[in-house]
């Protein structure tokens, strides 16, 4: 299938690693045109490598900054005042009782999860707009829908982002931009190393896999951890032309975690 991605610039916040590296390397892969974000320079110069050493073609560039930051957005809009596709992907979570997470870390996690996507969006679907074409998608979580007793903070932010994704894709009505959330499930993205350290008491990865998923995610219906690309792969369609008719969604890629069927 032609994604009809060539020639498009897409933004994918937070891309050096886990998800959204892979995102980034689909949409390249794709022919689009892609803005690398890390925190650092050095982050970013090595991903750019990884992704150019497995696609020699690959149109890609870098944006070195912390994108919770409104100086680093503001320095990021200078360079690409325009962008066709923005994957607001950049988060962070941390297991931890609830009575013990502080008022600082509800701040970050806010910044980070939900406000780095709300001034994306305000800097670029103004943009999108006047062209009559964009796509926006927000890397939301099934911990949005099902909140985990683990780390409630990063379910709340992630439930914001369903809310906020709906009502921009509202805000863009009868227009060309589509606005979607997608849902991944538990994913082994680097990240995860520092999750399953924290909770698994020192168990070897897959111990630790078969009793994460017998007794905190029981419902998954493929009882594993997700590839990366398993979650991009959707993320690169609904980024796509040909999911013209797909806006203001949900969109679930969490191995059947969530019990719904709608």
């Amino acid at each position: 299938m032609n994604l009809h991605l060539r020639d498009k610039l897409a933004l994918v916040s937070g891309s050096t690693k886990g998800i959204g590296f892979a995102i980034a390397q689909g949409l390249a892969r794709e022919g689009a045109d892609v803005i690398i974000n890390g925190r650092s320079q050095a982050s970013v110069d090595e991903a750019l490598g990884r992704l150019r050493a497995a696609q020699a073609d690959a149109r890609v560039e870098g944006f070195a900054g912390d994108l919770a930051d409104p100086v680093q957005i503001a320095a990021l809009v200078a360079r690409h005042p325009v962008v066709d596709v923005l994957v607001n992907n950049l988060g962070i979570f941390d297991p931890k009782p609830f009575e013990e997470i502080p008022d600082e870390d509800w701040v970050r996690f806010l910044d980070v999860n939900l406000l780095s996507g709300v001034r994306l969006s305000r800097a670029y679907l103004p943009g999108m707009k006047r062209k009559n074409w964009g796509r926006v998608v927000f890397i939301s979580s099934e911990s949005g829908v099902q909140i985990p007793l683990e780390m409630i903070h990063y379910g709340v932010t992630k439930t914001a982002q369903l809310g906020l994704s709906r009502g921009l894709a509202e805000s863009c009505a009868g227009t060309g931009v589509t606005v979607n959330a997608v849902l991944p499930g538990p994913t082994a993205s680097e990240g995860v190393g520092d999750f399953v350290e924290k909770l698994s008491g020192g168990q070897p990865f897959e111990e630790f896999e078969a009793e994460f998923f017998r007794s905190a995610r029981p419902s998954s219906l493929i009882k594993r951890f997700a590839r990366p690309e398993e979650v991009a792969n959707l993320v690169v369609y609904v980024c796509s032309e040909a999911s013209s008719a797909t806006n203001g969604a949900a969109l679930r890629v969490d191995g059947g975690v969530v019990r719904s069927i709608v």
